[in-house]
């Protein structure tokens, strides 16, 4: 395999890199995630502007053709940069399933004010009953006269505060954890019967809680075929549980460095403690972790770019890998830092509890260990 970026995503690396020093300090992000959206419009429509939105859909429909390795690059920079933008919720998840089985029609009405960063969505695809099963759907969609009638609960709706238009999984054939018998459907958030209550999650970013209650949607909401939605959900999924490992590889590396950086700097006894036998190996581990989280990380991602039977447990490996090296480097650059380590003040403390809320979302470590072992 040849792991080297190519020029395209070579610029795609440098221009993020160079937004996030010029532009996208630690003081701005905290201003972005303790507004009112939980993240800045405005920087968003720069990341439009830019292409950024743009990158994993295909000219058709408005994009640049971008594959796994590109949406790698993008993200394991936004991980340096701790961005609170709603990137994954809106592109990758959201944007994913649009990509995949929306309409022409469709694409026009949802995904292309998306890629123009002129529309909020979210993917409601979590239910307090199911863990990290999204077969496991008991929301109900019942057909009624030319149009289709939803009840059900979702919880952990990444962007339901700001999404205009939710895309909800609902059963609409089939026992409860079968995965036939799931269709798409597109709501508005504004519909009759669907209440969203938002709430502001550890780690600096935002989620909701859905109910729907006899939520009526025309035959037009439909994405894709009727009861055959389950492929482009776990497609979807997929992609954003390799967003999210290489989100986590790029906090994992900032903190490393913050981590060494400090070690030179803060004096005990005389000296920096980065002198100091027991911490230069405690470093090493991290070192030794990041590196190994990379390399798993480039090869997760490049056999997802091929496809085949080892996609999946390549998703794994690399989830169970960030899920455990990123605790062991989050709590070593924690405890390095001393005290201030915890502080609101202080980023590192932040960029861990990122890596925290990425160890549980889209399936813990445990979990991917029992998806390789079984």
């Amino acid at each position: 395999m040849d792991f080297s970026l190519n020029e395209i995503q070579v610029m795609l690396a440098d221009s993020i890199e160079k937004f996030i020093e010029n532009d996208y300090d630690f003081d701005s992000r905290q201003k972005y995630a303790g507004g009112d959206t939980g993240y800045s419009a405005e920087v968003w429509q720069t990341f439009a502007e830019l292409g950024w939105t743009a990158v994993p859909f295909s000219e058709d429909d408005g994009g640049f053709d971008g594959g796994p390795v590109d949406v790698m690059v993008l993200m394991e920079r936004f991980g340096r940069g701790l961005v609170v933008e709603p990137y994954l919720a809106n592109i990758i998840l959201a944007g994913g399933i649009l990509k995949r089985v929306a309409s022409a029609e469709q694409k026009e009405q949802w995904l292309r004010p998306i890629v123009a960063g002129e529309l909020q969505s979210a993917l409601a695809f979590v239910e307090p009953q199911a863990r990290y099963n999204i077969a496991n759907v008991a929301t109900t969609a019942s057909a009624d006269g030319d149009g289709w009638v939803l009840n059900g609960s979702k919880g952990y709706v990444l962007n339901g505060r700001n999404a205009a238009m939710i895309i909800v999984p609902a059963r609409t054939s089939g026992d409860q954890t079968d995965e036939d018998g799931i269709s798409l459907f597109a709501v508005d958030a504004s519909a009759d019967g669907l209440s969203i209550t938002d709430y502001a999650t550890i780690d600096g970013h935002q989620a909701a809680e859905i109910q729907l209650q006899d939520v009526r949607v025309s035959a037009g909401a439909v994405l894709g075929d009727v009861g055959e939605g389950f492929a482009a959900l776990d497609a979807a999924v997929d992609d954003a549980t390799l967003a999210v490992c290489a989100e986590a590889v790029g906090i994992m590396q900032t903190l490393k460095d913050k981590t060494v950086e400090y070690s030179k700097n803060r004096m005990q006894f005389g000296v920096p403690i980065g002198s100091f036998q027991a911490l230069q190996h405690r470093m090493v581990d991290m070192l030794t972790a990041c590196e190994q989280s990379q390399s798993l990380l480039m090869w997760a991602v490049m056999v997802n770019a091929e496809g085949g039977e080892n996609a999946k447990p390549a998703i794994s490996s690399i989830k169970y890998q960030v899920g455990v090296a990123g605790r062991k480097v989050g709590e070593e650059a924690v405890q390095i830092h001393g005290g201030m380590g915890v502080t609101w003040e202080l980023d590192v403390a932040h960029y861990f509890k990122r890596l925290t809320a990425i160890g549980q979302i889209f399936g813990n470590a445990d979990w991917h260990l029992d998806n390789l072992a079984g």
